[in-house]
């Protein structure tokens, strides 16, 4: 679509460049033909460097904005990225006869698999799949019954994907009006697994709004996991039933996330780092140290604060 029509349905001024738009796309991945937004003074680095066509920016953050980039000016570019975000949206779910399945791979005859989309040697997908349009499914990867696995997820090598979990669906990501309507983000990005994962029944994975969700090599996820968009979990991650991860999120390699531990967004989790059951993260922490409570401690801090109070409201009652 021509950025100028976009425009003019929204009602937005803009005085630049008028091109062809395929995309929104982070500031840090954008080309010319790209749309991006710039809504954190945390990314400013890669504002200044963005190579996007077109980003949507408040005024104060213009000169910030390299030379070869044009200017979408407005106060909430949050909410203008929403808005635009509709028009990049495709439709799901594209079933057809084209795609290709290796000769040695076992697929169930009730699994629908979208346009498209790949399955390499040696992969099992069981009863009741649905496997969306442009997936690939690796080699040697087991799809077990029910599981959903939407458009563009790109799954690894001899990974387990157990019952009922679903991979690839919108986050919860709305931006709110000043009436306090809430408006939908479309999320365009993908999920891409890598060799060797395994992942628990009815854990949800979320894609990213656009870029990757990505989880590493060699990460075991367990039942009733939610992973939030845009989320990067590194190589050997542990995340236990029940723990979450909020979207833009990352983990370091060899993270272990214990049993409803849970952690906001658009924070960084160190490589080592172990997360007592429960855990509540609201800040990014360092690797190689254990961590417990709400708010968040060292473990061992945190196993003092209880011996304390119970010594304390033990007293009292007394």
């Amino acid at each position: 679509m021509n950025l100028i029509d976009i425009l003019k349905e929204l009602q937005l001024e803009y005085s630049g460049e008028d091109f062809k738009v395929s995309s929104f796309e982070t500031l840090k991945n954008a080309d010319k033909s790209n749309v991006a937004f710039f809504n954190d003074e945390k990314l400013l680095e890669e504002l200044k460097i963005t190579k996007a066509g077109v980003v949507i920016l408040k005024q104060e953050h213009v000169e910030f904005l390299p030379s070869t980039c044009n200017a979408i000016i407005n106060q909430n570019p949050y909410l203008i990225m929403a808005k635009m975000s509709g028009y990049f949206a495709k439709e799901p779910f594209l079933n057809g006869s084209v795609k290709s399945i290796s000769k040695k791979a076992v697929v169930d005859n009730s699994v629908v698999i979208g346009n498209a989309s790949i399955v390499e040697e040696g992969a099992y997908v069981m009863a009741g799949a649905v496997i969306g349009a442009n997936v690939t499914i690796g080699k040697n990867t087991i799809i077990y019954p029910n599981v959903v696995v939407y458009d563009d997820t790109i799954i690894g090598e001899n990974c387990f994907i157990q019952a009922g979990a679903i991979i690839g669906s919108d986050g919860y990501g709305y931006a709110h009006t000043q009436a306090g309507e809430h408006i939908k983000i479309y999320h365009t990005g993908n999920v891409v697994i890598e060799d060797n994962v395994e992942i628990g029944a009815n854990t949800t994975i979320d894609r990213a709004v656009f870029g990757t969700t990505r989880i590493g090599e060699n990460t075991k996820i367990d039942n009733l996991v939610q992973i939030g968009h845009n989320c990067e979990l590194g190589v050997s991650c542990i995340m236990v039933a029940q723990s979450g991860l909020a979207g833009s999120t990352t983990l370091g390699r060899n993270v272990v996330m214990g049993g409803q531990a849970a952690a906001g967004g658009h924070l960084h989790i160190g490589d080592f780092a172990q997360l007592a059951a429960r855990s509540g993260i609201t800040k990014s922490i360092e690797g190689g140290k254990t961590y417990g409570g709400f708010p968040l401690m060292l473990q061992k801090d945190w196993l003092r604060t209880q011996l304390r109070m119970i010594k304390y409201f033990g007293t009292k009652k007394k």
